[in-house]
């Protein structure tokens, strides 16, 4: 095991391992699954993502960027409205994902540190010293 270690080609192997999980890891992976009504409740799903989509709109952010192009929020509300049922929906799956990107980086910086914590054991494990000064 100790031969294993200290051949060129685990260096190698080691980094370019620990590169791969970086990128692969780097990929957002986001899974959705919804039921599907077999009758009828066609009504209430809209009226859901209506309210879903209006209580995007009621943030601040939202309401001065409208504003900015000068849209009030009744005229956004009543466009809404007025959507189909396909582009309601597709508005609403985009206001969840706004919802979700909204976290400031927390998942970089622990996908960061793993990578730093892994570099620093692949190190230890081919017995180089680690020294921070």
């Amino acid at each position: 095991m100790v031969m294993i270690r200290r051949a060129g080609w685990f260096v190698v192997l080691a980094f370019v391992m620990a590169g791969w999980m970086g990128v692969l890891g780097s990929f957002p992976s986001v899974a959705e699954a919804s039921v599907i009504a077999s009758h009828g409740g066609a009504g209430d799903l809209r009226a859901a993502e209506i309210s879903r989509v209006q209580s995007v709109l009621e943030q601040k952010v939202v309401m001065q960027k409208l504003l900015d192009y000068g849209v009030s929020s009744e005229e956004a509300m009543a466009k809404i409205r007025s959507m189909s049922d396909t582009d309601l929906h597709r508005l609403a799956t985009l206001t969840d994902r706004v919802a979700a990107g909204a976290d400031s980086g927390v998942g970089f910086l622990i996908g960061v540190a793993i990578l730093v914590i892994l570099v620093l054991v692949i190190l230890m494990l081919m017995n180089r010293r680690v020294v921070v000064r």
